[in-house]
């Protein structure tokens, strides 16, 4: 596959014949014509959730972390900003440089764009909270030097990278979008419920209101690669080869492994809420529900353990936010899955 042409203006591609990938595209986005909608709306939700990192009080979290944290407690928060640090570095490059010059529907063009400015905006909120919070602000960022676990994590993340950039090929462009899928859908995961369960237990509440905002952004990013997937699978059902659909699966096996080891290393089974059960069976509900997300079977019939969780991920209601006692209510933000 070639990159896209930045302008081609004698492209005689109708708006019906539009492609997820090789099509051909005149260059011009028009925002008035596009053939997947679904872009448009989720163009419309991102703008609206624009969120700026110093929106987050992060006055209190100073005293927990020097104060209010057990050596377990603090060890698993400045390891969950390492490798949340590494996944939002990764993404940001990977966007721009493997995925975005091969897709050829302007409108996910900017939707993309949009995408990789967020996780830029996540960056800056990590360095917003080390900065503020933290005291071995350089370890925090060079962890990865010395510590094992988040080296062998991030080698195999950054490794399916590089296997799918080079010379492109249509097969490696749809598994680029599962790997997108798999990162924004569970290699984050068990760093923001660590962030989660600390607060649900009084402590670092501004930093669980910055993983509220960063989550939320993740969601959006979710349902961006889940409807490329799907889109590709209606126009290429050739692509859904068994050859291709074994490496989903052994992709997604494998992710849930990295991500249940990470869970538990993190948490060392000292973390309220957090055994190491519990940790596998979440992750292996994630995995199920992204695969059903793309029209794949379950692979673990996996319950959901930690539903509390879920309402710490919630914006959209009157009700008295957890972390203030006050009522706030965050009109902007709010996901209807029904239109995805």
């Amino acid at each position: 596959m070639k990159r896209k042409k930045i302008y081609n203006p004698f492209s005689n591609e109708t708006l019906t014949e539009r492609k997820i990938f090789s099509g051909n595209p005149q260059g011009i986005l028009n925002f008035t014509k596009a053939k997947y909608v679904w872009a448009l709306k989720l163009w419309d939700i991102m703008e609206a959730n624009t969120w700026f990192p110093r929106e987050v009080d992060t006055t209190d979290d100073v005293r927990d972390y020097n104060f209010n944290l057990t050596p377990a407690e603090k060890r698993m928060y400045e390891l969950v900003w390492s490798q949340l640090i590494s996944m939002d570095s990764f993404q940001t490059n990977n966007l721009a440089d493997n995925i975005n010059p091969y897709i050829t529907a302007p409108e996910i063009n900017a939707i993309l764009a949009r995408q990789a400015y967020e996780e830029a905006n996540h960056s800056k909120s990590y360095a917003v909270m080390v900065e503020a919070i933290c005291q071995n602000t350089d370890q925090i960022y060079e962890m990865e030097k010395f510590d094992d676990v988040l080296r062998e994590k991030n080698d195999y993340i950054s490794s399916i990278y590089e296997e799918l950039a080079g010379e492109v090929d249509e097969n490696k462009l749809l598994l680029a979008m599962v790997a997108n899928q798999i990162l924004e859908g569970i290699y984050f995961y068990s760093g923001f419920c660590s962030i989660y369960a600390l607060a649900r237990s009084g402590k670092m509440l501004g930093s669980a209101q910055m993983i509220r905002f960063i989550q939320r952004d993740e969601i959006t990013h979710l349902l961006l690669f889940q409807n490329m997937i799907n889109s590709v699978r209606k126009e290429r059902p050739d692509l859904f080869n068994d050859k291709n659909i074994a490496k989903i699966y052994e992709m997604f096996e494998k992710a849930g492994e990295l991500e249940i080891k990470w869970g538990k290393y993190i948490t060392q089974n000292q973390i309220m809420g957090l055994t190491d059960e519990i940790i596998e069976e979440y992750i292996h509900y994630l995995v199920d529900n992204r695969l059903s997300a793309i029209g794949l079977n379950k692979k673990y019939n996996a319950r959901h353990p930690i539903k509390w969780v879920d309402d710490f991920a919630k914006f959209n209601d009157q009700k008295s936010n957890f972390f203030e006692s006050k009522v706030t209510n965050y009109s902007k933000g709010s996901l209807n899955f029904d239109d995805f």
